[in-house]
């Protein structure tokens, strides 16, 4: 496929990237700060210029497809991952409105151009926990997609008013839309650098309700999306099967959520923030669970 992504020189997006260009699509990069990866294009564009979107959404991948002489091939997908990506890097207003703006103009974009195929980060942050002002719990356990979202903060809500916004253009065009609910993006090298500071402290990862979505994984959930026809519009929990502690499920409940309603029975070590729908519905199969990357003793 060619596929244009926003965000892909992000900590989620180069690795996304990869992971497509490994399976064979043609990618072209589009962000503020250039992906420097072996063949992968890249476009400098802003998300919150509407006009750029359309540009770059009518532009050449690369010099090598001008030889055909045809003109600009049509984009078979979007994959939207650029964002400010938490609170407290740029003031409350400015997240929201770079965050709920370019959602629109890279979804708008790629309707009125006649692609049907989008793929768009939403965030484990819509359940209103992680940036909660105070301790705060779940409605219910585990967080499912049909949880009535209610974050607190710019972030959040940002990421919830999306969600919203892909829905309305999923009805007026008939395209698929998927939106994804990323958990806390690990890559490769952090699992001996901060894992075992989790386990040693397992208070600070309360707020990501212990989960975690290995960044290889996250390659291969897009992917799927991708390869997934007729589903109209969707949202998935993009998390790895199992939290990212070294604590069964149910001391983890007792522990850290007393009281929290439990909606189903868990196993042993299943993840609260559940991804069984894209395991159900898309496929996914782990490849990357960390017990396979923490040193033994750490764990």
């Amino acid at each position: 496929m060619r596929i244009l992504f926003t965000g892909g020189s992000g900590k989620a997006g180069r690795h996304v990237c990869r992971y497509l260009r490994d399976q064979g699509h043609r990618v072209v990069n589009v962000d503020l700060t250039p992906l420097d990866e072996p063949g992968i294009d890249n476009l400098r564009a802003d998300i919150t210029d509407a006009g750029a979107m359309f540009n770059v959404l009518t532009s050449y991948a690369g010099l090598d497809e001008l030889d055909a002489g045809t003109g600009v091939q049509g984009y078979d997908a979007v994959v939207h991952f650029a964002a400010i990506p938490r609170i407290l890097i740029a003031p409350d207003h400015e997240t929201f409105r770079v965050n709920a703006i370019g959602t629109y103009n890279v979804i708008e974009a790629a309707v009125k151009l006649g692609i049907r195929k989008i793929v768009f980060a939403s965030s484990e942050t819509t359940y209103g926990v992680c940036f909660a002002d105070g301790r705060v719990d779940p409605h219910s356990l585990p967080v499912e997609e049909d949880y009535d979202v209610d974050p607190m903060d710019s972030y959040g809500l940002s990421k919830v008013v999306n969600e919203k916004t892909a829905r309305t253009f999923q009805r007026r065009s008939g395209a698929d839309i998927y939106g994804l609910r990323i958990g806390n993006v690990i890559e490769p090298d952090e699992y001996r650098t901060l894992f075992p500071g989790f386990f040693a402290d397992p208070e600070q990862r309360r707020r990501n309700l212990f989960c975690y979505i290995d960044a290889r994984d996250l390659g291969q959930i897009v992917d799927l999306c991708l390869k997934t026809d007729g589903l109209g519009f969707q949202i998935f929990n993009a998390g790895n099967d199992t939290n990212g502690m070294n604590l069964p499920t149910a001391e983890i409940l007792a522990r850290f959520f007393p009281g929290v309603p439990v909606t189903r029975d868990l196993a042993e070590n299943e993840a609260l923030f559940s991804n069984r729908k894209i395991r159900d519905m898309l496929g996914f199969r782990e490849e990357h669970d960390w017990r396979a990357y923490v040193p033994k003793e750490a764990q």
